[in-house]
């Protein structure tokens, strides 16, 4: 299976690509393209790929636009960091939808179903495409936090969250009432399980709700900082490698 991977943040197209290679020894990236203008080219010059995963956001415009420059017949699967772009995915060749931070369990399933879709009719694609839409849109996430209180389990609803950090193995919740709830899960299952055009991870400590972000400044070494309600005692800077994706966040 030949693969090309369009993504402009180099870490994450080498993660890719390792993730690929660990699923199967058939898949093989043969390009790794950063830009819109450099696929439009590669699809100019090239045959077509067996498989294309695309980043939605790159650096000179969204890759929606190579689709009206050049003709790609090739199923793609996309992946991002946020999903505002769903319906507009699956008007093209997308056949799934990857949130980032890609896991391994979630590619395994979006290049099993690229390969039973592969081995189908063709008048068969569209109901393929419909109903994996559809089940991807069925995706809920958490609308209550497990809290544990003694020797007691209740929840809070995630909508009066106002953000959630680690103090070493231990994960907190704090309400928009300045109230602190021990949680069940750690912060990186959180973050999975959380409305990610809610919730954002700026940093190894803190998941903030975007309710709770009152300021933010610029900050040293080109980060950022947040000023939040409640007021938290956890790092409420920016990491450096999260800034462009918290912009993308808050002006979504």
């Amino acid at each position: 299976m030949k693969v090309i991977i369009i993504e402009d943040e180099t870490p994450a197209a080498n993660r890719l690509g390792k993730l690929l290679a660990s699923i199967s020894d058939e898949i093989g990236v043969i390009a790794k393209l950063d830009s819109v203008a450099a696929a439009v080219h590669y699809f100019q010059t090239s045959p077509q790929p067996d498989l294309i995963f695309m980043d939605i956001q790159l650096a000179d415009g969204l890759s929606f636009d190579i689709f009206s420059q050049v003709q790609i017949k090739t199923p793609v699967i996309f992946t991002t960091a946020f999903d505002q772009y769903t319906l507009k995915a699956f008007k093209v060749n997308s056949i799934d939808y990857l949130l980032k931070p890609i896991h391994e369990e979630e590619l395994v399933k979006a290049v099993e179903k690229y390969r039973q879709l592969y081995v189908k009719k063709e008048s068969d694609f569209s109901e393929k495409i419909l109903k994996a839409f559809q089940e991807m849109n069925s995706t809920r996430f958490k609308e209550r936090l497990l809290v544990k209180r003694g020797q007691q389990l209740t929840y809070i609803k995630t909508e009066a969250t106002a953000f959630c950090y680690a103090d070493g193995k231990l994960c907190y919740a704090v309400d928009f009432s300045n109230n602190k709830h021990l949680l069940e899960i750690n912060l990186s299952q959180l973050e999975e399980q959380l409305q990610p055009s809610k919730f954002y991870r700026i940093n190894r400590h803190l998941l903030v709700n975007i309710d709770a972000i009152k300021k933010v400044h610029t900050w040293l070494g080109g980060r950022l900082k947040l000023e939040i309600s409640p007021v938290t005692t956890a790092e409420t800077i920016v990491s450096r490698e999260r800034v462009n994706g918290f912009k993308d966040w808050l002006g979504q």
